[in-house]
């Protein structure tokens, strides 16, 4: 079964990086360096930024269905991320060494299914969630901060 995981448009964010401080501040964004690797996930790259690259911390509306799942939360951007990740078959080396919340939706974007693994499982985990009839897309967070980390879809 082919799988897709997908990072975020980077248009939905180029606008706030020439934002200053104070005007981030006032939308509850904050504008961050990467001063270790590991620790600052790009959700629109999906991989990790490198020390002294700038990012945004934000919120994001991960789950904008209108349903009880309805959901946001804090997400990392790069300023230097210029395309969305597009990974087929292959688990992104971002989500490998995390501890990871597997989330599967249906059709009417209720959950239906989730576990909390470490990410070297995830492929196992997502490919049983989607032999499933009713699993339309899956959701992935990182368990610990609670960070939308991507979307998997069949490819």
């Amino acid at each position: 079964m082919a799988i897709r995981f997908s990072g975020l448009n980077p248009d939905h964010f180029t606008a706030l990086f020439a934002l200053s401080d104070e005007e981030l501040a006032a939308r509850g964004v904050k504008r961050v360096v990467a001063d270790e690797k590991h620790a600052f996930p790009c959700r629109i790259s999906l991989e990790d930024a490198e020390p002294g690259e700038t990012l945004l911390l934000l919120a994001f509306d991960h789950q904008p269905a209108h349903s009880p799942y309805r959901a946001s939360g804090p997400i990392f951007v790069r300023e230097a991320a210029r395309a969305a990740a597009d990974i087929v078959d292959s688990l992104p080396e971002v989500l490998n060494d995390r501890l990871i919340s597997v989330r599967a939706y249906d059709g009417e974007d209720l959950m239906v299914d989730a576990e909390v693994i470490p990410g070297s499982d995830a492929i196992a985990v997502i490919e049983r969630f989607f032999s499933r009839d009713d699993v339309s897309y899956i959701h992935m967070h990182n368990a610990k901060r609670g960070c939308y980390a991507a979307r998997v879809d069949r490819a």
